[in-house]
């Protein structure tokens, strides 16, 4: 994971930043408020990446910390600032930075910035290494090809049986959590998300309170408590009318305690073969942990999904088109495919009001694809236009929320796609007219 250096004056920008870059999978090595203590901190924690404000207190601005971290530790910069008057950008090329962010920022543009400066230095590494090998220097093609392929794993359902999830990195399972639960609450019935350590409880305190969500903290030697929290959400099953079901969101970051993992394992399949209305993830970070714990963590369940870090994706859809339960496929493909088909991605995210800046990050937290935001806020523009959407302010934001023609608009639009999807990929004429009639 690489480790990034945030210096910064500003108390709530700082922050910001902070939650930013945890979000998207960075570790925040360090936090500096000033230009000597940037250099200090860089001296003593060797951070992939700084990023850095211009103007702050002190003897020592951004840009003259920049050049003492550069030319010293070979540390790559980023400038974060306000300023982006001529006179200022001319400063800050000449320490030769690796990018340029102008306040105020969004989550995609740090996220955009941030990962291509450390493909750039890995690239020069990698070429200066050559060079000194005496081997020839590669073009810019074959040092891309030479980077792990990322790819995405897709999920059809994840509320019909019980999934597990197998990390090695922390921070890549927050927006997978968030979408999990967010789908399990739509459903309806029983939510639990218990959790070692995760901030993901933050978006759902309304659903906490209404009593729509139960979440479970999970302390350090104290993993076989969630047996008898299980043991009463399961009994308690038997007394809700209708077709509800239990959702289970349970996340192991702490993996010391095998035997009672274990245990808690057993109970979910056990219930499910009495016939409890059980499903959702058990996910495990198995990074620190060796093959036997793993095949016993996996024993049991059928669906098994393994992320080993920003290479691996998974996407959970909505619109389930015919495609097989569990689907390893090039992330390049999923770029393809939301970036020409993103009417109907938006379509697919328009069944609650909704800001269009929220439809941006949904759709890179779901799919790692970043959408420019001029083009969802045209495909919302041309809804409203046709009375398909209606405006409600939620504070100093714009909620898209679609009227009763919208409703039935996008969900024939849905249903229309979904059917020319099947046609395309060769399903049965009579599928597809059974579909219709169902419609």
């Amino acid at each position: 994971m690489s480790k990034i250096l945030v210096v910064e004056d500003e108390a709530i920008i700082l922050l910001q930043l902070e939650e930013i870059l945890h979000a998207t999978g960075y570790n925040v090595a360090g936090l500096a408020a000033s230009g000597e203590d940037a250099v200090e901190k860089a001296r003593r924690l060797k951070p992939d990446l700084v990023l850095m404000d211009i103007v702050m207190p002190g003897r020592m601005n951004g840009i003259e910390a920049a050049k003492i971290i550069t030319e010293e530790l070979d540390i790559p910069v980023v400038f974060v600032t306000s300023y982006a008057d001529d006179t200022i950008i001319e400063k800050a090329k000449s320490v030769r930075p690796y990018g340029y962010i102008v306040k105020p920022f969004n989550e995609l543009v740090i996220k955009a910035t941030v990962e291509v400066a450390l493909f750039r230095k890995t690239s020069e590494q990698k070429e200066r290494d050559m060079k000194k090998g005496g081997s020839r220097t590669p073009d810019s093609e074959s040092e891309y090809l030479a980077l792990p392929e990322t790819k995405t794993v897709l999920l059809k359902d994840i509320f019909s049986d019980i999934v597990l999830f197998l990390y090695t990195d922390n921070d890549v399972k927050e927006p997978i959590f968030k979408f999990a639960i967010e789908e399990g609450i739509k459903k309806g019935g029983r939510n639990l998300f218990s959790y070692s350590r995760s901030t993901v409880q933050k978006y759902f305190l309304k659903e906490i309170q209404k009593r729509e969500l139960f979440t479970y903290r999970i302390k350090r030697n104290e993993v076989h408590t969630l047996l008898p929290i299980l043991e009463k959400c399961t009994e308690s099953m038997h007394e809700i009318k209708g077709e509800k079901s239990l959702h289970l969101l349970i996340d192991f970051s702490e993996t010391e305690e095998s035997e009672d993992i274990i245990a808690v394992k057993k109970l979910i399949l056990s219930k499910k073969e009495q016939g409890v209305p059980v499903s959702g993830i058990i996910a495990i970070n198995i990074g620190m942990i060796d093959h036997t714990r793993i095949r016993l963590f996996a024993e049991g369940i059928s669906k098994i999904i393994v992320s080993t870090g920003k290479e691996t994706n998974l996407s959970f859809s909505h619109q389930t088109f015919p495609v097989e339960s569990v689907s390893i496929v090039p992330q390049a493909i999923i770029e393809d495919v939301v970036k020409k088909s993103l009417e109907l991605v938006v379509l697919s995210l328009l069944d609650k009001p909704i800001s269009g800046n929220d439809i941006v990050h949904e759709i890179h937290n779901r799919y790692n694809v970043l959408i420019p935001q001029a083009r969802v806020y045209m495909l919302l523009y041309d809804l409203e236009q046709n009375g398909y959407m209606e405006i409600r302010m939620s504070g100093k934001s714009k909620l898209y929320c679609p009227t009763d023609k919208g409703k039935k608009y996008i969900s024939q639009k849905l249903n229309d796609i979904k059917l020319v999807f099947r046609h395309i990929l060769g399903e049965g004429l009579n599928e597809i007219k059974a579909d219709r009639t169902k419609n």
